[in-house]
This record gives C-alpha cells, sequence and structure tokens, in this order.
C-alpha cells in the first residue's frame, strides 16, 4: 500500500523542489551522451577526426587522443543542454513556486511526501485552447517504482476534468523513455517534436510533445 502523501505545495518545500528538480534533469545528460554517440553522423564525425588527426601527426596514439578530446567536448555540449534547461526553470518558474503556481486560477503545484521528506513534484498550468499543461514532474531516484509518478500524474488529469479541460498536453525528451511509457500508459498520445535550440537541432537531440 502507498505510503505517500500528495498535498498542495508550502513554502517550506522550496529547497527540496528545487534539488529535486535540478538532479532530475542532469540524470539524463549520459543517456543523452550515449543517444548522440548512437547517430550514423556522429561516429562519421569522430572516424574523421581521428584519421585527419593521424595523418597530421603520424601518430595512432595523437589520433586516439585527439577523438578522446572530441568525445570530452561531445559530453560538454550534451551536458549543457541540461544545465541550460535546470538553470532557465531555476530562475524562472521554479524561482517563486507559489507564485507561479498558487496565486492564479487554474494553476497548482503538488508534492509527493513520504515520510517528511518531499519524493515528487508536479504542477499545472493553462496552456490555452482549453488545454492544460502538465510540467514539472519528477520523482526522486530512491522512491521510484512505487507509483508516485503515476498518482502525481492522475493528480493532474483529475485536476484538469473539475475545471472543465478538453485536454491536457506535456513535453519531454527523447531520452526520458520511462516518462514516455508513463505518459503513454496513462493514455497520452505523442503529437509532435521539436528541437529545444540549435545545439539541440545540431546534436539531433528532440523534444516530444504530448
Amino acid at each position: 500500500m502507498a505510503s505517500f502523501h500528495i498535498r498542495q505545495y508550502q513554502d517550506q518545500d522550496y529547497e527540496a523542489v528545487r534539488a529535486l528538480f535540478a538532479r532530475g534533469i542532469l540524470e539524463h545528460a549520459p543517456a543523452g551522451f550515449r543517444h548522440i554517440l548512437r547517430a550514423a553522423r556522429v561516429r562519421l564525425a569522430l572516424l574523421a577526426v581521428f584519421v585527419a588527426a593521424r595523418a597530421a601527426a603520424g601518430s595512432w596514439v595523437l589520433g586516439l587522443g585527439t577523438v578522446a578530446l572530441a568525445l570530452v567536448l561531445l559530453w560538454v555540449l550534451v551536458r549543457s543542454l541540461s544545465t541550460e534547461y535546470v538553470r532557465d526553470a531555476l530562475g524562472t518558474d521554479l524561482c517563486d513556486v507559489a507564485g507561479s503556481y498558487l496565486r492564479a486560477p487554474d494553476r497548482c503545484f503538488w508534492v509527493a511526501e513520504e515520510g517528511g521528506t518531499v519524493a515528487g513534484m508536479v504542477a499545472a498550468v493553462p496552456a490555452g485552447r482549453g488545454e492544460l499543461e502538465l510540467k514539472r514532474l519528477s520523482v526522486s531516484r530512491e522512491h521510484r517504482g512505487r507509483g508516485l509518478a503515476r498518482a502525481l500524474c492522475r493528480e493532474v488529469l483529475a485536476f484538469a476534468r473539475a475545471r472543465g479541460y478538453g485536454a491536457v498536453v506535456l513535453s519531454t525528451s527523447m531520452v526520458q523513455v520511462a516518462a514516455q511509457r508513463l505518459y503513454e500508459g496513462q493514455g497520452f498520445r505523442k503529437v509532435g517534436s521539436s528541437y529545444p535550440s540549435l545545439l539541440g537541432t545540431l546534436l539531433n537531440f528532440q523534444i516530444f510533445h504530448y
């Protein structure tokens, strides 16, 4: 039986919510890096770097060293997608959670609490066209696999139904496979995709829209 309790955000949750969000986003950076490395054009580019460096230096070791340096640079670029997203969120809506989500109609922010600890969170805001947007869903790693994410998702769906919204929309990155399965299991369907930035386009890192 679930032992967590879902309630509305309170001011004392501020630091825990911000830390939970940041950890949840940054932990997907390695999956993003692996995704980029599987792309054929990235592998071809790394091969070209190796061949060019070996030809210029006449050394296999220097060729491999150049590829290693290119991989480090690629990792920094991929992680910057996550860090920039976190920085933007912490500087906007998550800078003033109560002001962003609790002081206007049809907005709310919930936390899932277990044993006095904030274990998960989710938010909802109007998205226009009779739609409500599910945002900031995150569950701490140590509390996953117990139904918290589903319960938080259902909280938003019930909130939308109670207020007469015709649809709930959301976005998630292409590497958040568990989140995609969760949403599709709750009845969401993918309706499109986009790139978060020019860097995202170059790295073929997409955001899926449901």
